[in-house]
């Protein structure tokens, strides 16, 4: 993403702050009309922003974030044996990539890690721990994980450590909402698929906490898969309501998405606030 395309994000969000809460998605609208994705893009920020205490950075930090120089991935950059193509979009944690696995001649998507998250080593530890829990998720529901990959920095050294996903083309849930009313027997049929992944997910202690409409794609086929765990907990074992089973992997094991004040201080979002559970917006243990 282009830092004039960031700008142009800035300013709409901005320019939506002023206006009150009932002006606010009308006026995306039409300061976005016939560019969907800065529409997804500024109605997401406004969902996570200050006034529920969600996003704790000025959107122009944020911004400043993810067009760091050193965190920039450009059309054609080889990550191992991946070749990254297009941006795909972006969140609180990290850049999301369509890339070309030139090994196994497939369409991926790579997911960049952001740059403050180098010089926390215990996180990287732990993210690189939770990954390999992720990958032990098996559900036709649930994007799967291919890889973890290290990012060459420009010293040749091992650089941030970059997911890589299964590319699932089609529609989010979020697109198809924003074409008209679900009929009941669709919107059945997606929740079933919805509540199966998280089924899945629940029995190996795993927690999405970031479900919302945009985390959810339904291709053509009418299957839905279940994206982004990015912001997951690893339940506790011994915890209140916790959600795994006994032995199952990764139990009494910190999740590396856990809120600290680093994270806070570089803008970190943790979770979407309109899609967020009661006891999740207050902070307390999530099931």
């Amino acid at each position: 993403m282009t830092r004039e395309r960031w700008q142009k994000v800035a300013d709409v969000y901005d320019a939506a702050q002023d206006k009150t809460s009932s002006q606010r998605l009308p006026f995306v609208r039409e300061a976005s009309a016939g560019d969907s994705d800065l529409r997804r893009q500024v109605e997401s920020l406004l969902a996570e922003d200050d006034q529920s205490g969600v996003l704790d950075t000025p959107i122009q930090i944020a911004v400043g974030e993810v067009l760091n120089d050193n965190a920039a991935v450009q059309p054609g950059t080889f990550i191992g044996p991946y070749r990254v193509d297009t941006l795909l979009g972006v969140g609180g944690m990290g850049e999301v990539y369509r890339a070309r696995d030139t090994k196994l001649n497939r369409d991926v998507a790579i997911k960049i890690l952001p740059a403050p998250f180098a010089t926390d080593s215990d996180r990287l530890a732990r993210f690189k721990r939770e990954a390999q829990v992720l990958a032990s998720l098996n559900h036709p529901n649930i994007a799967a994980i291919y890889g973890l990959e290290g990012r060459e920095r420009q010293d040749g050294q091992e650089g941030l450590p970059c997911l890589v996903l299964e590319l699932v083309e089609g529609p989010t849930l979020a697109d198809r909402i924003t074409h008209g009313p679900v009929a009941i027997d669709e919107a059945l049929a997606i929740a079933r698929q919805i509540a199966d992944a998280l089924e899945a997910a629940h029995e190996q202690g795993i927690i999405h906490r970031d479900l919302k409409p945009a985390n959810i794609k339904i291709r053509d086929d009418g299957t839905v898969k279940v994206l982004d765990f990015g912001l997951a907990k690893i339940a506790e074992a011994d915890g209140a309501g916790g959600a795994g089973r006994p032995g199952s992997p990764g139990l009494n094991t910190q999740s590396p998405t856990i809120t600290t004040p680093a994270m806070t201080a570089a803008g970190m979002i943790l979770g979407t606030a309109a899609y967020m559970s009661p006891e999740q917006a207050k902070g307390k243990l999530v099931d």
